[in-house]
């Protein structure tokens, strides 16, 4: 059993967490004669260790996804759900949103053709929810940051959140909240052509290249905010604000992450660095929650297809839900971090 925990201390360190190759730039820095004790010296040691730890973890999960995704097309993926009825259709929808897109721009789109195609309205929204929170990216990064057991509580919490709020929504009964042109709009039955190994190579690929292009400006940011909070914020001021000491830190995170855009992979920089200053765990996922699944741009875009009070309504249990998992984490952190 200690040879097991060994090699996976080992895993997540050395291969998720890249520890080696933040060794290697600090010892480059000093052979350079310059002090890492220095303020802007550690600074510029930070970007570079988590601008290309993350390019790497990112370039090759987008890869594993997209292989993966591109046997799961629009048309495939409503036949799929489309099988399944009640909880068990909000439980796939939840599992589906985990090999889709990176962010919920991104995922809008295709909860607006899973709705117009028919798809119960709750079902689609609990695909909305868990698409861009939580996705198989996001379990493997938070894993080289916090650890397996925050990792796959993150990931479980994100889908009953999924889960919960999309059947809320359907017991509602919403549907007239829906712009009426998505109702009416319909769908084309188009099979997906069958795509050979090499097919799909080529699509995971492009997939990668086209993801990264849109996602490194979010990660350089958000490096550089993690580089800034680091280095140069007292850890008294971060833990004043987002540690113990105030208990309304999961509820700022909160606010403070709707207006902001990015995807989990541009705020996994800021979440290392403020842990590391004393912040509260709880904090820090509510604020990546939000910032990934509240944000302002795609409250714009998800704003032309429904209504507002139905916007107000997914606004207000993604928020709830994101509060009480964040206080929820609060109580386990002394047990799993």
């Amino acid at each position: 059993m200690q040879i097991l925990q060994s090699a996976w201390d080992f895993f997540q360190g050395q291969i998720l967490g890249m520890k080696w190759l933040n060794d290697l730039l600090g010892w480059g820095l000093s052979s350079m004669g310059l002090d890492l004790s220095n303020r802007w010296v550690a600074s510029i040691q930070f970007f570079f260790y988590d601008v290309i730890k993350i390019t790497v973890l990112l370039c090759f999960l987008i890869f594993i996804i997209s292989y993966i995704q591109s046997y799961f097309p629009p048309e495939r993926s409503k036949k799929i759900l489309g099988r399944f009825h009640g909880i068990g259709a909000n439980i796939m929808a939840a599992l589906l949103g985990t090999v889709t897109p990176f962010c919920s721009c991104s995922s809008i789109p295709l909860f607006i053709g899973f709705t117009s195609s028919g798809l119960p309205l709750g079902v689609t929204f609990s695909f909305l929810i868990s698409s861009p929170m939580v996705d198989l990216g996001s379990l493997v990064l938070l894993m080289s940051i916090f650890g397996t057991k925050v990792a796959v509580i993150y990931v479980l919490v994100g889908l009953l959140i999924a889960v919960v709020g999309g059947t809320i929504i359907e017991k509602l009964h919403m549907e007239k909240h829906v712009e009426s042109f998505i109702l009416t709009a319909g769908s084309v039955d188009i099979e997906a052509p069958d795509l050979t190994r090499r097919d799909r190579v080529v699509y995971a690929k492009e997939q990668t290249f086209e993801t990264f292009k849109k996602v490194i400006p979010y990660i350089l940011i958000g490096v550089g905010i993690g580089a800034a909070i680091h280095n140069w914020i007292p850890q008294e001021w971060v833990a004043s604000v987002l540690g113990s000491d105030n208990p309304f830190g999961v509820i700022l995170a909160t606010l403070i992450g709707i207006p902001m855009y990015a995807d989990i992979f541009g705020t996994i920089p800021i979440a290392e660095a403020l842990l590391a200053k004393g912040a509260q765990l709880g904090a820090i996922l509510a604020f990546m929650m939000a910032v990934t699944t509240l944000s302002l741009p795609s409250m714009i875009m998800l704003k032309k297809a429904i209504k507002p009070k139905l916007l107000a309504l997914f606004i207000g249990i993604c928020a709830v839900g994101i509060i009480l998992v964040g206080y929820f984490f609060n109580f386990l952190q002394p047990f799993i971090v």
